[in-house]
């Protein structure tokens, strides 16, 4: 997405670092995240050691896969014909991320599978659509696939969109009236990726102005984002 334009006379403000924290004490937790948050935490006591984190963009995948990462000392694979992803499996635990967006090789995931399970590792695989989705070809992957333990992450709702947001504006040591948060969530894509976004432009955008974060800029932030910022 193009950066938000700057109108004549704006000042590009200085960039200071924002990064989303990423850490399990950062993680709010919602409904839509108990279960996948409870089989990360419960880690390595899994019932199965192929765990698949199912949900839409923006849904969280990615900071619990973090998270397990870190707790883990997971190596990151990419099963695909001649890589060393069964080898890199034997000897730790694994992470396959966005599984359905880069693809992979069915025999040489079928080969990472059987490799945790043999020595008794873990692999965590997040992805977009359910497995059963997958354009798996080969019987025996689709028969371990099975074996996994499927979690599913709904979208963001409204109470854990808002939470994030602040959390995200408090990052930045901005405290924002509770009617500019609803204003924002009510007419944001349902996505933590956007909150961020979002968050990140009215920030540099108000420092660029040297004005305060209000509902108009709120507004034009969205509009530019290609979001519904209707007055009421």
């Amino acid at each position: 997405m193009n950066d938000v334009k700057r109108k004549a006379g704006e000042q590009l403000p200085l960039v200071f670092s924002h990064d989303a924290a990423s850490g399990r004490d950062d993680l709010l937790v919602s409904d839509r995240l108990s279960a996948a948050v409870t089989i990360i935490d419960a880690w390595p006591q899994w019932q199965s050691p192929v765990v698949i984190l199912a949900g839409p963009v923006g849904s969280g995948k990615s900071h619990l896969a973090s998270i397990w990462k870190e707790h883990s000392g997971a190596v990151s694979i990419h099963p695909k014909r001649g890589s060393d992803a069964a080898v890199t499996a034997a000897n730790g635990p694994v992470l396959f991320e966005d599984v359905d967006r880069l693809g992979f090789d069915d025999t040489e995931l079928f080969h990472v599978i059987n490799s945790v399970r043999e020595n008794g590792n873990s692999l965590l695989m997040t992805s977009r659509l359910w497995p059963m989705s997958w354009p798996v070809e080969l019987a025996d992957l689709r028969s371990r696939l099975k074996a996994a333990t499927v979690v599913e992450i709904g979208e963001p709702d409204e109470e854990l969109l808002s939470q994030v947001i602040v959390k995200l504006f408090s990052d930045r040591q901005l405290n924002i009236d509770d009617k500019l948060v609803l204003y924002i969530v009510n007419r944001m894509e349902r996505s933590l990726n956007a909150a961020q976004t979002i968050v990140e432009r009215l920030d540099r955008l108000a420092l660029a102005r040297g004005t305060k974060i209000t509902r108009s800029l709120a507004a034009e932030v969205l509009n530019e984002l290609g979001n519904s910022a209707s007055s009421d």
